[in-house]
């Protein structure tokens, strides 16, 4: 598929180990061509936002968040988090006025400044910790950007202290949307995830998996085109490729030059009839993945002993 966001003429390959089912791009852009696909148009221009300030969505994103932290909050004494990929430090800085102990990593140069808590600005792997020294690690959707998510694994094992929790958050591979609908932001995200892959990378740094939520209370990834694959796959036996992907509504209308309205509307739906069909059984489609775990993003809690 095509870098879709900025780069619609550059196509790439995404893989799977038939060893261990790990899914990542093949061949990857390097470290240091990776830059070209992070422009400034890449991160929200938002300023810093205070805890009293945040959006309805926001709140309720952090508040989903906290829930994976829980038991540790109800501990007494101090607690001490270390947010991996920070951002503009909004979700850690949501932390520190619950009472933690806050500090950050945050390799990107446009995030804006942090001045309430300690901001790492290197690789996770090379911050200068490098004993047990956080009760809690987060790591909300950045393994799939990384080029070596092993270390990122690694140096968390080294720097939780015993009984610590570390609490990422990854697409699932094992979804409709990540496998087959086209929903991975390439060449951005460079490795899929499975729970089988999780749970390797976890053992092999002394890491014990105590629960995984499959679902869309933090974010979201919708299998997108869900009805149109299975047309193609299963009533007409061919391959769902990316030139099958119909456009968005929002796409359709950019390329026509339309506006939104009942006209435009009409004319989506003879474009592709089942973008609209799929749309109205969204809700019980995404139930039903959830169930199964098979949606398109997943949450992680793991402990070290």
């Amino acid at each position: 598929m095509p870098d879709t966001r900025f780069f619609p003429d550059e196509i790439f390959t995404a893989v799977e180990c038939n060893h261990c089912g790990l899914g990542f791009v093949n061949p990857r852009p390097t470290l240091a061509e990776m830059a070209k696909y992070y422009p400034c148009d890449y991160y929200q221009a938002q300023p810093p936002m205070q805890p009293d300030d945040l959006p309805p969505f926001m709140r309720k994103r952090f508040q989903a968040k906290v829930r994976f932290l829980a038991d540790l909050e109800r501990r007494s004494g101090p607690r001490k988090l270390l947010d991996v990929g920070a951002g503009n430090g909004d979700f850690a800085r949501f932390m520190l006025h619950r009472g933690w102990q806050v500090e950050a990593v945050e390799i990107s140069e446009h995030s804006a400044r942090i001045p309430e808590f300690p901001v790492y600005a290197d690789e996770f792997q090379n911050i200068p910790v490098n004993a047990p020294a956080y009760d809690a690690i987060t790591i909300w959707a950045v393994l799939e950007h990384v080029h070596d998510p092993m270390a990122y694994f690694r140096k968390a094992a080294q720097v939780l202290k015993p009984d610590g929790r570390l609490v990422f958050l990854v697409t699932n591979f094992h979804s409709m949307a990540s496998r087959h609908l086209f929903g991975e932001d390439i060449p951005r995200h460079l490795y899929f995830f499975t729970r089988e892959t999780v749970a390797q990378y976890l053992q092999k740094n002394g890491l014990h998996l105590e629960s995984e939520d499959n679902g869309r209370s933090i974010y979201k990834m919708a299998p997108a085109h869900w009805l149109s694959y299975l047309i193609q796959t299963r009533l007409r036996g061919k391959p769902y490729t990316f030139a099958e992907v119909p456009l968005s509504s929002r796409a359709f209308r950019r390329v026509h030059g339309l506006s939104k309205g009942i006209g435009t509307s009409l004319k989506y739906f003879a474009y592709s009839p089942s973008s609209v069909v799929e749309r109205v059984l969204f809700p019980a489609v995404e139930a039903v993945q959830i169930l199964r775990k098979t949606y398109g993003i997943s949450t992680y809690v793991a402990r070290k002993a």
